[in-house]
């Protein structure tokens, strides 16, 4: 069975950890240091490395840690990567034999231009998502490349993935955006449940990730944009109803990014 673990890195990163048979694949390893001292520590292999996109924080460490383990090195094909030596742009299933897991790959581009994620239908039994930095707890990545339509067409790819599947994004954010989503949705009891689970478990130094398909769809904003409230919410940004899914996620983007 395959195993995840997190290194915490900076001042919010998560870079993953997926381990079997005494062997490990990287998920977006900005920092090279706990990825290396997870190594020495206990022993482990390592087999792959695996890059969402090309943000400093997130593939940072490639070049130190290739230097002492020359890995294949998955990565967008649309985005400048030193170090990756298979470029992909969504629709590809990749297999990790060393630890036994294929994973499906997800262009979703929004965040930056060449965006993908990786999803493991087979893992942790309920799936696994390492969605780095479009889908958040409670939010999702700033578009710092790509269009409002991008985003909300590549969340909406993450939204109809199974209800149970555990999303493992890159950074511990859930408290800050569970504020936002009391704003937008105050009424929602849902919400104000998870913003106090939240709060208890940061309070006691838990983390609030992985969350799960089924959580973000009953609470998280951005993927709310047919929900009565949140189209309100956006109505009351813009001046008048929003047109479509498209403006109503615009929107509230735009409150966000401002909030």
């Amino acid at each position: 069975m395959t195993e995840i673990l997190a290194l915490p890195a900076f001042d919010d990163n998560y870079i993953w950890l997926l381990r079997a048979r005494g062997c490990v694949a990287v998920v977006d390893p900005g920092d090279a240091a706990p990825v290396l001292a997870h190594l020495e520590r206990s022993g482990d292999r390592l087999c792959a490395i695996l890059a969402t996109h090309h943000h400093g924080d997130h593939v940072g460490g490639l070049a130190e840690i290739l230097a002492r383990f020359p890995v294949p090195v998955f990565g967008p094909a649309l985005e400048n990567i030193a170090g990756v030596t298979h470029a992909l742009s969504g629709g590809e299933r990749i297999e990790l034999p060393e630890i036994g897991v294929e994973l499906e790959v997800i262009a979703v581009p929004g965040h930056t231009r060449g965006h993908i994620a990786y999803y493991g239908p087979n893992i942790d039994d309920d799936g696994a998502l390492f969605c780095g930095d479009t889908l958040f707890g409670a939010g999702c990545g700033r578009l710092f490349e790509g269009t409002p339509a991008q985003m909300q067409e590549s969340l909406a790819k993450l939204a109809v993935l199974p209800a149970p599947t555990l999303v493992y994004c890159a950074h511990e954010y859930t408290q800050g955006n569970m504020r936002f989503a009391l704003a937008v949705e105050p009424g929602s009891v849902a919400v104000q449940r998870r913003s106090e689970n939240v709060a208890e478990d940061r309070a006691k130094g838990r983390a609030t990730i992985p969350t799960r398909i089924r959580i973000e769809l009953e609470t998280n904003p951005f993927l709310r944009w047919d929900a009565p409230a949140v189209r309100a919410a956006a109505a009351s940004r813009l001046g008048h109803l929003p047109a479509d899914a498209v403006e109503t996620f615009a929107a509230i983007r735009e409150w966000k990014n401002r909030f």
